[in-house]
């Protein structure tokens, strides 16, 4: 199957969240933002507010803590991400199971070439809380083993011989893929896996 069409960029294909002009959903976007670009650990909760513009006193009407406001900023992150991807990948590939999981690659490049791109929220939040009780890091493996249960259930659509093995091998290159380019700094890190994905459908019979 051969896809011609105009490269998009990352903000055309997975979306830009409209952030909230007030209330709770302001404070949780701000920070989605503030979090992925900078850091949990190295913004403030007084950065926060600020850009978000409200006070002391509506931010704890809503929040406990800025680990509370963490979390409710994490949680929202995983829905958009699950959605926003899903539609990127179906968009270059169809709803062919077999080119969605070459399309996996194809986004990721267009993500890694952006210029905001900032890295995986969830590897962040799982490297700047590594305690696998903390609520954060739990949210974080959580978006994981779903993502890795989304690329099972695609490899069973494909004819997977064993889906569940495809998934972990798909899933560790997929991760690699992202530490490749997150601590290498490689901007073609997508475009070298996608050149071993091919192999991998092959040896677990997606043809």
């Amino acid at each position: 199957m051969t896809r011609v069409m105009r490269r998009k960029s990352a903000v055309e294909l997975l979306g830009v969240p409209e952030v909230a002009k007030v209330g709770r959903e302001r404070l949780v976007d701000v920070a989605i933002d503030l979090f992925y670009t900078y850091g949990f650990n190295a913004v403030g909760l007084d950065r926060v507010l600020a850009e978000a513009g409200v006070t002391k006193t509506t931010f704890y009407k809503h929040f406990e803590s800025k680990d509370d406001l963490a979390i409710a900023a994490l949680e929202k992150r995983e829905t958009w991400e699950a959605r926003a991807w899903k539609q990127a990948i179906e968009e270059l590939a169809g709803d062919d199971p077999r080119e969605q999981l070459l399309a996996m690659f194809e986004v990721m490049d267009i993500w890694f070439n952006d210029e905001d791109f900032r890295g995986c929220i969830f590897i962040n939040a799982a490297s700047e809380f590594p305690n696998p009780s903390d609520p954060i890091h739990q949210i974080a493996a959580k978006h994981k083993r779903e993502t890795r249960d989304w690329f099972r259930d695609i490899a069973k659509a494909a004819g997977a011989d064993d889906p569940e093995a495809f998934a972990d091998a798909y899933m560790m290159l997929v991760e690699g893929t992202l530490v490749m380019r997150q601590v290498h700094g490689r901007d073609d890190a997508a475009r070298v896996a996608k050149s071993i994905v091919g192999k991998l459908l092959e040896n677990h019979g997606i043809r």
